[in-house]
């Protein structure tokens, strides 16, 4: 099944313009703190890196599109510790 991060050999999202001097290597405080989080969660046996892989491909099309790489990141770990019951979504 395709997902809406398959984009593999499809056209229309442009050319990849790579930063290659990129620095910060975070653009926003709480993006480290989302890095921070995904390790030590994988650490400690929360979840896989397959599940948060998948958890984060689940994602609604339109927000995967819209999101960051770490809004992606967040999304997926929120979705993973709801289905586990160690998040309530509220």
């Amino acid at each position: 099944m395709s997902r809406v991060n398959d984009v593999g050999g499809q056209q229309g999202f442009g050319a990849v313009d790579p930063d290659v001097d990129e620095a910060p290597v975070f653009h926003a405080d709480w993006e480290a703190r989302v890095f921070a989080l995904q390790r030590v969660l994988l650490a400690r046996g929360a979840y896989n890196l397959d599940e948060f892989r998948d958890a984060v491909e689940r994602m609604p099309p339109q927000d995967y599109l819209t999101s960051s790489y770490y809004e992606r990141w967040l999304a997926g770990i929120e979705t993973l510790l709801a289905e586990k019951g160690l998040l309530d979504r509220e």
